[in-house]
């Protein structure tokens, strides 16, 4: 399905990256992943699927590192079909962790610099820096994590996501005649990962709850660019 298809993941060391690279790599894809965490292990599982992976140490904060690892990837596999802005900070409040404070209380460094900078920010740069080899080649998709609906607590990343799907329309518009196609995709609900508590895990699905949704998106046509995207009995289609 997506042989000899070069598709970037951020944030793919663990988590919902970590399994974003799997499906990816089942379906035959050339990898390049992206952390700024250790690689080692995604890598690894990556290689034992038969597929290859290039692993680059990147901080999607800074646009130097996420212009070198978009370049690097774009001259190790000679193309970038597929990028997944997945790399964020996210709250796990259903995971049974505390509440970020509330907005009259936030810690301007972290709690709002820092996550804006990772999930908005990262997202912006990275796409930035993908477009320029999309657009040469004028092919390509762009997927950007949306998620929602996380409560009080957690401000500055419903903010961070909700302005990623503005962006999505945004860029999508600039990039019609160039048939890159950009979309937002939600994961289908709270998840808990591997590195969620036991009890968590008991209680909660499983990344594999997501399902192929990510393989679909890279997949679909110019007429969904722009659009927030989901997983509904098997076919992806369009949020309202």
């Amino acid at each position: 399905m997506m042989e000899n298809q070069v598709v970037i993941v951020t944030g793919a060391a663990k988590g919902i990256g970590r399994y974003i690279t799997h499906t990816f790599a089942k379906a035959g894809a050339n990898l390049v992943v992206a952390d700024v965490d250790s690689m080692d292990k995604v890598a690894g599982e990556v290689r034992e699927m038969e597929a290859e992976v290039l692993a680059v140490p990147t901080d999607v904060r800074d646009e130097a590192q996420v212009k070198a690892m978009i370049d690097r990837a774009a001259s190790h596999y000679g193309k970038i079909d597929v990028l997944v802005n997945n790399a964020g900070i996210v709250p796990h409040f259903q995971w049974g962790g505390p509440r970020w404070p509330r907005v009259r209380d936030i810690d301007k460094e972290f709690f709002w610099d820092t996550v804006l900078a990772t999930n908005l920010g990262g997202t912006f740069l990275c796409t930035k820096h993908a477009l320029r080899h999309m657009e040469e080649r004028r092919a390509g998709h762009v997927i950007s994590l949306y998620g929602g609906g996380a409560g009080p607590g957690a401000a500055a990343y419903v903010i961070s996501k909700e302005a990623i799907r503005v962006f999505t329309r945004f860029v999508a518009l600039e990039e019609k005649d160039f048939n890159v196609c950009v979309v937002a995709l939600s994961p289908g609900g709270a998840i808990a990962t591997e590195n969620a508590p036991e009890e968590a895990r008991a209680r909660m699905p499983g990344p594999e709850s997501s399902g192929n949704r990510w393989v679909l998106a890279s997949q679909v046509g110019m007429e969904l660019s722009g659009q927030l995207l989901d997983l509904k009995d098997d076919r992806i289609v369009a949020e309202p």
